[in-house]
């Protein structure tokens, strides 16, 4: 019996309430995988969709910590284990007060795909707290952490479940996570990635992300016979993942003029020089630092309140976090001329955008294609740990490259329509589930 879009989207509703992120993480890789299903009845005779939308289980605990008062604080901790049907799960741990079971359950969805993209062992996971590392003290950070893994050390291992970063966890969380994993367990093993160097960590991780968003992109662009060079790009975000993909377009010849965080935008008409991408990246380290400060050490412009998606461009890259670029903002870049979208945040597109660029036929990549390089480079980190040795940057780089080469080329084949014109949602969502879906096959119904 066929599936039916409708039908199985009313099924993961009715199951998921409320969970709007969920229902549209779910929603998204549905409408493109149901035909090839269709046309595979194999996977549909077992329910591998239906199973692949439940996780394998939640994990939500309680994380009890005192400020520097002396008060007592509570919040929730959780870790969403998707599917390690491909390897052990792996996904990144985020610190925000926006953080629930159903932000963390779309989270660990996508994260099932872009893994089985990446052609690494990975499974997808996804876990985090709704505790706000804003205005908290290094003192008040580390002993969340070290309350936060005095739970999840029970859940986790390095072939079990492999957390990484992710909003608002960074080098220094990671380090006193992962201090209090060994100092529990006793055992010094590569349960953690985005480590520091001095401890297990990889070379080219910090960049891995960001670069890989705009290798994913200059992959498109040849494609269709042209290149980055001489391109306008509006970069949103500006972490870990937007500086460096501000930096990897300024390296391929483009211009990048904008960069923002939940204040607002600044807009560099003159484009960013090294310099100045290297001062935010350093800005930005410092506690409560804002982007506005921009605009006194170099001028420019700076927009409180307000997203860079009217700013005119050739290519824009998302990359700060889910559903800020929405349909009526893909509207205004479509108009502004904008030929290339390539997300290095996780679902920044709201379906009505992704429509938009769809009908309009552009270049776009989803996250799951095009910010798969983290998890990719994360996976070489694992890989490190585990042969206990120590790969070199320019190694790490041509490895990171050919990652996104083979996942550029996964979506070609499976996303090509008759007319050349490529659906890179389609071509990710068919080659990321189909290889979790013979895994699946292979192991029966468990």
């Amino acid at each position: 019996m066929a599936v039916n879009l409708s039908d199985f989207m009313d099924w993961v509703v009715a199951r998921n309430p409320g969970e709007t992120e969920f229902h549209q993480a779910v929603h998204e890789v549905a409408e493109t995988v149901i035909p090839f299903i269709n046309a595979n009845p194999v996977y549909e005779k077992i329910k591998v969709l239906e199973r692949m939308a439940e996780p394998d289980r939640i994990i939500s605990f309680r994380v009890t910590w005192a400020d520097d008062n002396g008060e007592v604080q509570v919040n929730r901790g959780y870790r969403v284990q998707f599917n390690n049907s491909i390897g052990p799960y792996k996904g990144g741990i985020r610190f925000h007060p926006s953080v629930n079971q159903g932000v963390l359950k779309f989270l660990g969805f996508e994260q099932t795909f872009k893994n089985s993209l990446t052609g690494l062992p990975m499974g997808g996971g996804k876990g985090g707290a709704d505790f706000d590392p804003k205005g908290k003290s290094q003192h008040e950070i580390m002993r969340f952490c070290q309350s936060f893994m005095t739970e999840l050390y029970r859940h986790v291992g390095a072939n079990i479940d492999v957390p990484a970063g992710d909003i608002g966890v960074g080098g220094r969380e990671i380090g006193y996570m992962f201090g209090q994993f060994k100092r529990i367990t006793n055992s010094f093993e590569g349960v953690l990635t985005g480590k520091g160097l001095e401890y297990g960590g990889s070379l080219m991780r910090p960049e891995a992300t960001g670069y890989g968003a705009v290798y994913f992109l200059e992959d498109m662009l040849h494609h269709i016979g042209q290149e980055i060079e001489g391109k306008t790009a509006v970069v949103s975000g500006s972490g870990n993942v937007a500086t460096h993909a501000a930096e990897k377009i300024l390296h391929r010849g483009g211009k990048p003029v904008t960069l923002s965080d939940s204040g607002g935008f600044i807009f560099d008409p003159d484009g960013f020089t090294q310099e100045k991408i290297d001062w935010v990246k350093e800005h930005k380290k410092q506690r409560g630092a804002r982007i506005s400060a921009y605009v006194a050490e170099f001028g420019g412009e700076y927009h409180e309140g307000k997203t860079p998606w009217g700013v005119p461009c050739d290519v824009a890259l998302p990359c700060a976090t889910q559903n800020e670029l929405l349909g009526d903002d893909a509207k205004t870049l479509l108009k502004n001329g904008c030929k290339a979208v390539s997300e290095g945040a996780n679902m920044p597109c709201d379906m009505k955008a992704i429509a938009a660029f769809h009908d309009a036929r552009i270049l776009y990549a989803p996250g799951k294609a095009s910010n798969a390089g983290g998890v990719g480079m994360s996976g070489l980190e694992m890989s490190q740990n585990s042969a206990r040795l120590h790969r070199t940057e320019e190694d790490l780089r041509l490895a990171l490259r050919k990652i996104m080469d083979d996942i550029h080329d996964a979506c070609v084949r499976h996303g090509s329509e008759p007319d050349g014109y490529v659906d890179y949602v389609k071509g990710a969502n068919i080659a990321g589930f189909k290889k979790v879906a013979d895994a699946m096959l292979a192991f029966g119904v468990v």
